[in-house]
Protein backbone atom coordinates (compact mmCIF):
# COMPACT_ATOMS: atom_id res chain seq x y z
CA UNK A 1 0.00 0.00 0.00
CA UNK A 2 2.91 2.38 0.65
CA UNK A 3 4.20 2.27 -2.89
CA UNK A 4 0.91 3.35 -4.59
CA UNK A 5 0.47 6.11 -2.01
CA UNK A 6 4.00 7.29 -2.63
CA UNK A 7 3.41 7.32 -6.37
CA UNK A 8 0.16 9.25 -5.94
CA UNK A 9 1.93 11.78 -3.71
CA UNK A 10 4.67 12.30 -6.24
CA UNK A 11 2.14 12.84 -9.03
CA UNK A 12 0.24 15.39 -6.93
CA UNK A 13 3.43 17.28 -6.16
CA UNK A 14 4.36 17.37 -9.84
CA UNK A 15 0.89 18.62 -10.78
CA UNK A 16 1.02 21.33 -8.10
CA UNK A 17 4.47 22.46 -9.17
CA UNK A 18 3.38 22.55 -12.78
CA UNK A 19 0.56 24.89 -11.80
CA UNK A 20 3.03 27.45 -10.40
CA UNK A 21 4.32 29.82 -13.12
CA UNK A 22 6.95 32.53 -12.54
CA UNK A 23 7.23 35.17 -15.26
CA UNK A 24 10.71 36.81 -15.40
CA UNK A 25 11.29 40.55 -15.56
CA UNK A 26 10.89 42.15 -19.04
CA UNK A 27 8.77 39.23 -20.17
CA UNK A 28 5.07 38.64 -20.73
CA UNK A 29 3.16 35.40 -21.22
CA UNK A 30 0.09 35.16 -23.44
CA UNK A 31 -2.36 32.75 -21.73
CA UNK A 32 -5.24 30.90 -23.41
CA UNK A 33 -8.25 29.23 -21.75
CA UNK A 34 -9.31 26.19 -23.66
CA UNK A 35 -7.72 27.52 -26.83
CA UNK A 36 -9.01 31.10 -26.58
CA UNK A 37 -7.06 34.13 -25.46
CA UNK A 38 -7.65 34.80 -21.80
CA UNK A 39 -5.02 37.24 -20.48
CA UNK A 40 -1.42 38.39 -20.54
CA UNK A 41 0.70 37.65 -17.50
CA UNK A 42 3.33 40.13 -16.45
CA UNK A 43 6.44 39.52 -14.34
CA UNK A 44 5.78 37.66 -11.06
CA UNK A 45 4.13 34.53 -9.64
CA UNK A 46 1.03 33.06 -11.28
CA UNK A 47 -1.10 29.90 -10.76
CA UNK A 48 -2.08 28.02 -13.87
CA UNK A 49 -5.05 25.72 -14.05
CA UNK A 50 -3.91 22.43 -15.56
CA UNK A 51 -5.34 21.38 -18.90
CA UNK A 52 -7.69 24.40 -19.10
CA UNK A 53 -5.05 27.14 -19.16
CA UNK A 54 -2.25 27.11 -21.68
CA UNK A 55 0.67 29.53 -22.20
CA UNK A 56 0.36 30.32 -25.90
CA UNK A 57 3.45 32.55 -26.25
CA UNK A 58 6.32 33.91 -24.20
CA UNK A 59 7.16 37.44 -25.28
CA UNK A 60 10.43 39.29 -24.57
CA UNK A 61 9.89 43.02 -23.98
CA UNK A 62 13.53 44.10 -24.26
CA UNK A 63 14.74 46.00 -27.32
CA UNK A 64 15.86 43.58 -29.99
CA UNK A 65 17.98 43.82 -33.12
CA UNK A 66 17.11 42.25 -36.47
CA UNK A 67 20.09 42.12 -38.85
CA UNK A 68 18.73 41.44 -42.33
CA UNK A 69 20.74 40.00 -45.21
CA UNK A 70 21.81 42.27 -48.13
CA UNK A 71 18.98 43.05 -50.54
CA UNK A 72 19.39 43.94 -54.24
CA UNK A 73 17.93 47.36 -55.05
CA UNK A 74 17.92 49.40 -58.24
CA UNK A 75 18.43 53.17 -58.25
CA UNK A 76 16.63 55.67 -60.42
CA UNK A 77 19.56 55.68 -62.88
CA UNK A 78 19.42 51.86 -63.21
CA UNK A 79 22.34 50.92 -60.97
CA UNK A 80 21.91 47.73 -58.98
CA UNK A 81 23.31 47.79 -55.47
CA UNK A 82 23.35 45.42 -52.51
CA UNK A 83 22.18 47.01 -49.28
CA UNK A 84 21.87 45.35 -45.90
CA UNK A 85 19.97 46.98 -43.06
CA UNK A 86 19.59 46.68 -39.30
CA UNK A 87 16.28 47.25 -37.50
CA UNK A 88 16.01 47.96 -33.75
CA UNK A 89 12.60 47.20 -32.26
CA UNK A 90 10.75 46.20 -29.12
CA UNK A 91 7.41 44.52 -28.46
CA UNK A 92 4.85 46.79 -26.83
CA UNK A 93 1.75 44.55 -27.04
CA UNK A 94 2.20 40.84 -26.44
CA UNK A 95 -1.34 39.94 -27.58
CA UNK A 96 -0.93 41.70 -30.96
CA UNK A 97 2.53 40.21 -31.35
CA UNK A 98 1.13 36.73 -30.72
CA UNK A 99 -1.95 37.02 -32.91
CA UNK A 100 -1.19 39.85 -35.35
CA UNK A 101 1.09 38.04 -37.81
CA UNK A 102 2.33 34.48 -38.14
CA UNK A 103 6.07 35.27 -38.18
CA UNK A 104 6.66 38.88 -37.10
CA UNK A 105 10.43 38.92 -37.75
CA UNK A 106 10.11 37.53 -41.27
CA UNK A 107 7.22 39.88 -41.98
CA UNK A 108 9.31 42.83 -40.78
CA UNK A 109 12.26 41.73 -42.95
CA UNK A 110 10.09 41.59 -46.07
CA UNK A 111 8.58 44.97 -45.18
CA UNK A 112 12.05 46.45 -44.75
CA UNK A 113 13.23 45.14 -48.13
CA UNK A 114 10.14 46.46 -49.89
CA UNK A 115 10.40 49.88 -48.26
CA UNK A 116 14.09 50.09 -49.11
CA UNK A 117 13.46 49.29 -52.77
CA UNK A 118 10.75 51.94 -52.99
CA UNK A 119 12.93 54.64 -51.44
CA UNK A 120 16.10 53.84 -53.40
CA UNK A 121 14.12 53.53 -56.64
CA UNK A 122 13.32 57.24 -56.48
CA UNK A 123 16.96 58.26 -55.94
CA UNK A 124 20.05 58.33 -58.14
CA UNK A 125 23.31 56.65 -57.21
CA UNK A 126 25.10 59.76 -55.93
CA UNK A 127 22.12 60.75 -53.78
CA UNK A 128 21.90 57.22 -52.41
CA UNK A 129 25.53 57.24 -51.30
CA UNK A 130 25.26 60.65 -49.62
CA UNK A 131 21.76 60.47 -48.10
CA UNK A 132 21.90 57.69 -45.55
CA UNK A 133 20.30 59.75 -42.80
CA UNK A 134 17.40 60.68 -45.04
CA UNK A 135 16.90 57.07 -46.13
CA UNK A 136 17.03 55.85 -42.51
CA UNK A 137 14.43 58.41 -41.46
CA UNK A 138 12.03 57.50 -44.26
CA UNK A 139 12.38 53.77 -43.59
CA UNK A 140 11.79 54.27 -39.86
CA UNK A 141 8.55 56.13 -40.44
CA UNK A 142 7.24 53.59 -42.94
CA UNK A 143 8.20 50.42 -41.04
CA UNK A 144 7.10 51.73 -37.64
CA UNK A 145 3.68 52.65 -39.02
CA UNK A 146 3.29 49.24 -40.73
CA UNK A 147 4.30 47.21 -37.66
CA UNK A 148 1.90 48.91 -35.22
CA UNK A 149 -0.84 46.26 -35.81
CA UNK A 150 1.70 43.60 -34.88
CA UNK A 151 2.44 45.10 -31.46
CA UNK A 152 5.97 46.09 -32.57
CA UNK A 153 7.57 49.48 -32.03
CA UNK A 154 10.49 50.18 -34.39
CA UNK A 155 12.96 52.51 -32.66
CA UNK A 156 15.71 52.82 -35.28
CA UNK A 157 16.64 51.69 -38.78
CA UNK A 158 20.22 51.79 -40.10
CA UNK A 159 21.73 51.01 -43.50
CA UNK A 160 24.75 48.99 -42.54
CA UNK A 161 26.44 48.69 -45.91
CA UNK A 162 25.90 49.91 -49.47
CA UNK A 163 27.75 48.01 -52.17
CA UNK A 164 27.65 49.47 -55.71
CA UNK A 165 28.79 47.33 -58.68
CA UNK A 166 32.51 46.62 -59.00
CA UNK A 167 33.01 48.95 -61.99
CA UNK A 168 31.36 51.81 -60.16
CA UNK A 169 33.42 51.11 -57.04
CA UNK A 170 36.62 51.26 -59.10
CA UNK A 171 35.54 54.54 -60.69
CA UNK A 172 34.66 55.91 -57.30
CA UNK A 173 38.00 54.85 -55.86
CA UNK A 174 39.82 56.57 -58.73
CA UNK A 175 37.77 59.68 -58.21
CA UNK A 176 38.45 59.66 -54.49
CA UNK A 177 42.16 59.13 -55.18
CA UNK A 178 42.15 62.08 -57.56
CA UNK A 179 40.33 64.17 -54.97
CA UNK A 180 42.87 63.20 -52.32
CA UNK A 181 45.78 64.08 -54.62
CA UNK A 182 44.13 67.37 -55.49
CA UNK A 183 43.58 68.11 -51.84
CA UNK A 184 47.17 67.22 -51.04
CA UNK A 185 48.42 69.52 -53.83
CA UNK A 186 46.23 72.32 -52.53
CA UNK A 187 47.47 71.81 -49.00
CA UNK A 188 51.08 71.75 -50.22
CA UNK A 189 50.56 74.97 -52.17
CA UNK A 190 48.87 76.55 -49.18
CA UNK A 191 51.77 75.48 -47.00
CA UNK A 192 54.34 76.94 -49.39
CA UNK A 193 52.33 80.14 -49.67
CA UNK A 194 52.07 80.41 -45.91
CA UNK A 195 55.80 79.75 -45.59
CA UNK A 196 56.60 82.51 -48.08
CA UNK A 197 54.27 84.89 -46.29
CA UNK A 198 55.89 84.09 -42.96
CA UNK A 199 59.35 84.51 -44.45
CA UNK A 200 58.40 87.88 -45.99
CA UNK A 201 56.90 88.99 -42.72
CA UNK A 202 60.09 87.92 -40.96
CA UNK A 203 62.23 90.00 -43.36
CA UNK A 204 59.87 92.92 -42.94
CA UNK A 205 59.98 92.64 -39.18
CA UNK A 206 63.78 92.38 -39.27
CA UNK A 207 64.04 95.50 -41.45
CA UNK A 208 61.69 97.38 -39.15
CA UNK A 209 63.70 96.34 -36.12
CA UNK A 210 66.97 97.34 -37.80
CA UNK A 211 65.52 100.72 -38.73
CA UNK A 212 64.24 101.19 -35.21
CA UNK A 213 67.66 100.24 -33.82
CA UNK A 214 69.45 102.69 -36.13
CA UNK A 215 66.94 105.40 -35.23
CA UNK A 216 67.43 104.73 -31.54
CA UNK A 217 71.24 104.75 -31.92
CA UNK A 218 71.10 108.06 -33.80
CA UNK A 219 68.86 109.58 -31.15
CA UNK A 220 71.11 108.35 -28.36
CA UNK A 221 74.21 109.66 -30.15
CA UNK A 222 72.58 113.07 -30.68
CA UNK A 223 71.48 113.17 -27.07
CA UNK A 224 74.98 112.23 -25.94
CA UNK A 225 76.49 114.97 -28.13
CA UNK A 226 73.95 117.44 -26.81
CA UNK A 227 74.72 116.40 -23.26
CA UNK A 228 78.47 116.81 -23.89
CA UNK A 229 77.99 120.28 -25.33
CA UNK A 230 75.76 121.22 -22.43
CA UNK A 231 78.37 119.96 -19.97
CA UNK A 232 81.15 121.88 -21.79
CA UNK A 233 79.04 125.06 -21.83
CA UNK A 234 78.25 124.60 -18.18
CA UNK A 235 81.96 124.05 -17.46
CA UNK A 236 82.95 127.22 -19.33
CA UNK A 237 80.19 129.17 -17.64
CA UNK A 238 81.33 127.85 -14.29
CA UNK A 239 84.92 128.85 -15.05
CA UNK A 240 83.83 132.35 -16.00
CA UNK A 241 81.77 132.55 -12.82
CA UNK A 242 84.75 131.42 -10.78
CA UNK A 243 87.05 134.02 -12.43
CA UNK A 244 84.49 136.74 -11.91
CA UNK A 245 84.03 135.59 -8.36
CA UNK A 246 87.82 135.65 -7.79
CA UNK A 247 88.09 139.14 -9.27
CA UNK A 248 85.20 140.31 -7.15
CA UNK A 249 86.77 138.77 -4.07
CA UNK A 250 90.12 140.44 -4.95
CA UNK A 251 88.49 143.80 -5.31
CA UNK A 252 86.59 143.24 -2.11
CA UNK A 253 89.81 142.31 -0.31
CA UNK A 254 91.52 145.45 -1.66
CA UNK A 255 88.63 147.52 -0.44
CA UNK A 256 88.74 145.88 2.95
CA UNK A 257 92.54 146.39 3.14
CA UNK A 258 92.06 150.14 2.65
CA UNK A 259 94.54 150.46 -0.23
CA UNK A 260 95.47 154.10 -1.09
CA UNK A 261 95.76 155.69 -4.49
CA UNK A 262 99.45 154.72 -4.85
CA UNK A 263 98.73 151.06 -4.38
CA UNK A 264 95.96 151.15 -6.93
CA UNK A 265 98.25 152.85 -9.41
CA UNK A 266 100.90 150.23 -8.73
CA UNK A 267 98.41 147.52 -9.50
CA UNK A 268 97.60 149.28 -12.75
CA UNK A 269 101.27 149.33 -13.60
CA UNK A 270 101.57 145.60 -13.01
CA UNK A 271 98.75 145.07 -15.46
CA UNK A 272 100.48 147.17 -18.11
CA UNK A 273 103.71 145.37 -17.43
CA UNK A 274 102.01 142.11 -18.39
CA UNK A 275 100.75 143.75 -21.55
CA UNK A 276 104.23 145.01 -22.40
CA UNK A 277 105.62 141.48 -22.41
CA UNK A 278 103.81 140.86 -25.70
CA UNK A 279 104.73 141.88 -29.22
CA UNK A 280 102.63 145.03 -29.29
CA UNK A 281 104.26 148.05 -30.82
CA UNK A 282 102.08 150.55 -29.04
CA UNK A 283 101.08 150.84 -25.40
CA UNK A 284 98.54 153.31 -24.07
CA UNK A 285 99.62 154.49 -20.61
CA UNK A 286 97.30 156.52 -18.38
CA UNK A 287 98.70 159.91 -17.38
CA UNK A 288 98.07 159.22 -13.74
CA UNK A 289 100.92 156.67 -13.58
CA UNK A 290 103.26 158.36 -16.05
CA UNK A 291 104.97 160.31 -13.31
CA UNK A 292 105.95 157.28 -11.31
CA UNK A 293 109.67 156.65 -11.35
CA UNK A 294 109.16 152.92 -11.25
CA UNK A 295 107.47 153.11 -14.61
CA UNK A 296 110.62 154.50 -16.24
CA UNK A 297 112.72 151.68 -14.89
CA UNK A 298 110.25 149.13 -16.14
CA UNK A 299 110.10 150.71 -19.56
CA UNK A 300 113.90 150.73 -19.69
CA UNK A 301 113.94 147.00 -19.10
CA UNK A 302 111.38 146.52 -21.76
CA UNK A 303 113.24 148.57 -24.37
CA UNK A 304 116.51 146.72 -23.89
CA UNK A 305 115.47 144.57 -26.82
CA UNK A 306 115.14 146.91 -29.78
CA UNK A 307 113.15 144.41 -31.88
CA UNK A 308 110.57 143.88 -29.24
CA UNK A 309 110.54 147.40 -27.81
CA UNK A 310 107.07 148.78 -27.97
CA UNK A 311 106.27 152.33 -28.85
CA UNK A 312 105.07 153.99 -25.72
CA UNK A 313 102.77 156.91 -25.73
CA UNK A 314 102.06 158.92 -22.65
CA UNK A 315 98.76 160.59 -22.43
CA UNK A 316 97.83 163.14 -19.94
CA UNK A 317 94.13 162.93 -19.73
CA UNK A 318 93.16 161.02 -22.84
CA UNK A 319 95.98 159.24 -24.85
CA UNK A 320 98.81 160.27 -27.19
CA UNK A 321 100.57 158.42 -29.95
CA UNK A 322 104.51 158.58 -29.83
Amino acid sequence: MLIPLLIILIVVVIIVLSCIVIVPQQNEYVVEWLGRYQSTWGAGLHIRVPIAQHIARKVLLKEQVADFAPQPVITKDNVTMMIDSVVYFRIVDAKLYAYGVENPIMAMENLTATTLRNIIGDMELDATLTSRESINSKMLQTIDYATDPWGIKVTRVELKNIQPPAAIREAMEKQMKAEREKRAAILTAEGQKQSMILEAEGHKESAVLNAEAEKTATILKAEAEKEREIKEAEGKAEAIRQIQKANAEGIEMIKKAGADEAVLRLKSYEAFQSAANGRATKIIVPSEIASLSALATSLKEVTTDPAAAPETAVSDSTSQEG
